[in-house]
């Protein structure tokens, strides 16, 4: 097992680089120079070579490439460009928001998605199940940024039950800090919600058929332990699977879902870097996210193997 979790860290870091490789091209590519976005339109051209080379800017792509790589294996992301605090700082300080409002969303998620995929399942062809794989289909294919938007004019303006904005560190209380983070987990739940619901449905559909599950049915066995027991540990491992997938949506909305809700993490991080052409920032928040989501998928190995036991690495 130990051998496995090493050898697949070790099998990360090239993922790793081809990421870096990816995101500093593609920033480097795309129209736009930081040094006009800091001198400003007005700036001279000999403003703005001074602020190139102070930059580093004016060196060739490759060496600019090698030089960033040599800092990050030393744990260096570099120092923002407008506010000359390094990467890792402005991370960390934008680190515990991010971080609660994505533990908060897949708790939401999981916590509704599975029971009522089982459901959905066990109900299979009535109207209960039609239903809610309609609500899933309606949380799969509305963007986040309105679903936002509709939980605030309803849940913060028109009932005043939830702040409208904002974020209250765990400092100020966890019940306040949850408050804050409700509907921006809402939002941003419901897309996973509706994800892991009908990967629930199907995979219970698809076990509910076989032949053990008639024999417990014939051997007199209770509803509830053929489809808590039999049915759904053996279910589980493409739930698991759809789980750890998911990731990549909360990573992704979490952009989208700061900005609507002004929850000052990485989500918004980004976005700032990205309008201000903050070429340090936006590498060490995407590797980040890229690290995470390896993480995740190592856990969603291990994971398998305690649902299954027959599953070995």
């Amino acid at each position: 097992m130990y051998a496995y979790v090493l050898h697949r860290l070790i099998a990360a870091l090239p993922v790793l680089l081809v990421v870096a490789l990816f995101v500093f091209l593609l920033l480097h590519i795309t129209p736009g120079d930081p040094a006009i976005v800091i001198a400003g339109d007005l700036a001279s051209a000999e403003e703005l070579e001074r602020i190139r080379q102070q930059l580093g800017l004016d060196r060739p792509l490759h060496l600019q490439f090698i030089a960033w790589i040599w800092r990050l294996a030393q744990g260096d992301l570099g120092l923002s460009i407008f506010s000359k605090l390094p990467v890792t700082t402005l991370i960390a300080q934008r680190l515990e928001p991010t971080i609660m409002l994505t533990l908060l969303t897949t708790v939401i998620a999981i916590a509704g998605a599975i029971p009522l995929g089982v459901i959905a399942a066990a109900r299979a062809g009535t109207g209960l199940d039609r239903m809610l794989m309609g609500v899933s289909v309606l949380g799969f294919s509305v963007p986040i940024f309105v679903l936002g938007y509709g939980l605030i004019q309803l849940f913060a303006v028109t009932l005043d039950l939830l702040p409208v904005q904002g974020y209250a560190p765990l400092a100020t209380g966890p019940w306040k800090s949850l408050r804050s983070l409700m509907l921006p987990s809402l939002a941003l739940g419901l897309v996973y919600f509706a994800l892991i619901a009908r990967m629930t449905r199907a995979s219970m559909l698809d076990v509910l058929s076989e032949d053990y599950i008639r024999t417990a049915h014939a051997k007199g066995v209770a509803p509830g332990p053929i489809l808590l027991v039999h049915a759904l540990k053996n279910a589980a491992i493409p739930i698991v699977t759809t789980i750890g997938m998911g990731v990549a949506l909360l990573l992704g909305g979490v952009v989208v879902t700061e900005t609507v809700f002004n929850i000052p993490g990485l989500g918004r991080l980004t976005v700032d870097a990205i309008l201000r052409r903050d070429y340090p920032v936006i590498q060490g928040v995407i590797l980040l996210f890229s690290l995470v989501y390896v993480c995740v998928n190592l856990a969603v190995d291990l994971v398998y193997t305690v649902i299954d036991p027959r599953i070995r690495y």
